[in-house]
Formats: structure tokens, sequence, C-alpha cells
């Protein structure tokens, strides 16, 4: 149907990883250091991470997307993966005390994820593999989840790179905090939402996922963070009157405790929000999207069958068929 043809094709596809720091990773929030999120930027362009090693295995490019590293990766060029330079601002503002993005700031991330969209379409992409990096993008992605769906920050938060029970209860206690000082601005809006407890590449997924309903094409929602940001595009396009749902594919439900809940809301604004795979996922960085690319290519190569009457093969008895 997006296709709009009986011999749908994804003979291209491309994961692009959008990347940026956060604010809030200031706290204490993330069992690894902000410097990490650069670091990675790094191996994903030498080709040592998860997803170019998968892009590779399943025939798909590979892309990253720098709209907010606190760090110089003009240096950065070659190797497995494309990186572009679409950085808006050297990290997001700490959330707990301040809104993340001015409107300024959301707008110019949004735009480097449309125009992600649109560079690939020009190329000829199909599908779009969607993933994010960036240190403390888990409790970010926690407060959104927690300020939209009203669900408690227990069921939000989670251990993200994996924290010990001790820094898991102190990023519940950030989350708190600052989901209290959003509900002091009054605004509850979802843009005003994503613009107080969002990221730059959250920013940026959210824009990507509205360039491509627009486009029809294909997009493959990978772990929790996107998951939310999927959430944040669908009822920001229900507002625009732009669906969004019909071209969201959920890739799997992942270990992140606030994922399932992140899939439920999004079911309940109106998508097929099944993932097609669980595999107690945690990695992002669209590693679970890459994994589901092979099934919806197979999904296509599913029209190539033959009916049973162009087969020759025999139809059910006339009992079995009316049962």
């Amino acid at each position: 149907a997006l296709q709009d043809t009986y011999s749908p094709r994804l003979d291209r596809a491309r994961c692009v990883v959008f990347v940026a720091d956060h604010g809030v990773a200031e706290e204490g929030v993330s069992a690894y250091p902000k410097a990490v999120t650069a670091e990675m930027v790094r191996n994903f362009v030498r080709g040592g991470a998860a997803v170019t090693a998968l892009g590779r295995a399943v025939g798909a490019e590979v892309e990253v997307v720098d709209v907010g590293t606190d760090a110089d990766l003009d240096e950065t060029e070659g190797g497995s993966a494309r990186l572009i330079h679409a950085k808006v601002r050297r990290g997001s503002r700490n959330l707990l005390h301040d809104p993340a993005m001015t409107e300024d700031e959301l707008r110019a991330a949004s735009e480097a994820g449309r125009y992600a969209v649109r560079r690939a379409h020009a190329d000829g992409v199909q599908a779009l593999a969607l993933g994010e990096m960036g240190i403390g993008n888990t409790t970010s992605a926690s407060a959104l989840l927690a300020a939209l769906t009203g669900c408690s920050v227990d069921e939000a938060v989670g251990r993200g790179t994996g924290v010990s029970d001790e820094r898991i209860a102190h990023k519940r206690a950030v989350v708190a905090q600052a989901l209290a000082r959003h509900r002091a601005t009054g605004d509850s809006s979802t843009h005003g939402t994503l613009a107080s407890l969002g990221g730059l590449e959250i920013a940026a997924l959210v824009g990507a996922m509205l360039e491509a309903a627009a486009r029809r094409m294909f997009i493959v929602v990978d772990g929790f963070i996107v998951t939310v940001a999927a959430l944040v595009a669908v009822r920001l396009g229900q507002e625009t009157k732009q669906p969004v749902a019909p071209v969201l594919f959920f890739a799997h439900e992942g270990a992140e405790r606030g994922h399932k809940h992140a899939l439920q809301a999004c079911a309940e604004a109106g998508c097929d929000a099944r993932p097609l795979l669980q595999l107690d996922l945690r990695l992002g960085e669209a590693s679970g999207a890459a994994l589901a690319l092979p099934l919806l290519r197979c999904a296509c190569a599913l029209f190539d069958m033959a009916s049973f009457a162009e087969a020759e093969v025999s139809g059910a008895l006339s009992e079995e068929a009316d049962a």
C-alpha cells in the first residue's frame, strides 16, 4: 500500500543513526562517561560497531548524523559508515534544570532528520532503519514517556547502559525532578514536552519520521528511544493531519523497562506496534532495526508467490473451505 503496487520492493535500505550528547549526563545517570558518544561515532565510521557489522550482513548502508555531540568530529571521515555533520549545538541542556532545547534548536534538529530522509529518498533508498546514540538518552526518553503517557517513573526508567541498583534509584529521582520542573511550566503539548525533556537526536528522529510519512517510505523503528520518538511523531502527525503510523514497522521489544510501555502507547495512538522480534536487546544504534530488515524484504518477496490456481494446486474440500 505504501508503494502503491502489488510488486513491492525493498532493494535498498539504509541505517541512519542520529547522535547527540545530553546535558543530563552531568547528573551521573549513565554507567559510561559522556565522551563515549563521540568515541562511538568514530567506531561507527571505522566500521567496528554492531550496526555497521549488521549493516554489512543484511546489505544496508550506514549513515551517522551528528546533530549534537560535544566534540569536534571534523577529522572523522571515510571508512565503513558515512558521517553527516549537522550539529545544532554541543549537546542539549541539562533537562533537570532547564528545557533541553530552545524552539530554534528543536526546529533545526528536526530539520536535520527531515533532510536525512530527503537525502535517502533522492538516493533511491526504500527503507530506513532508524537508530540513535547518546550517553544519557535513556533518561531523556524515560522522562518523555512518563510525561506523554502518565506512566509512573518506575515504569518508565530502566537500566539503560546497565547501571547499578543505586544508580537506577538516582536516575529515577532525576527523572521525577525533571518531570516536576516541566509540569511547573504548564506546557503539556507534545511539542513543548519534546523541547523540555527530549534531546537533539530524538528531535531528529521525530523529524525523520514525519518526512518519511510524507514520502511514504518504510521506517523500521529500533529500540526504546526510537519508539518514544515514534510516539512523539505519531502524536504530532495527528495534530497536523499527517498520518505517521502507516509507515512505521516496529523491529523489536527490547529489555529496557520502558520499551513495552512505549510500544503500548504507540498502539493506543493507532500504530500496529506488534514487534517483529523479541530478543531482549538493549544496545540501540539501529541494531534491532537492522536485524528486522530481512523480514521486510521477505514480506516483499512473498508477493512473487504463485496462487493455487497459477501453480495448478488443488483447492480445499468444500466443507473445509466453508469452515
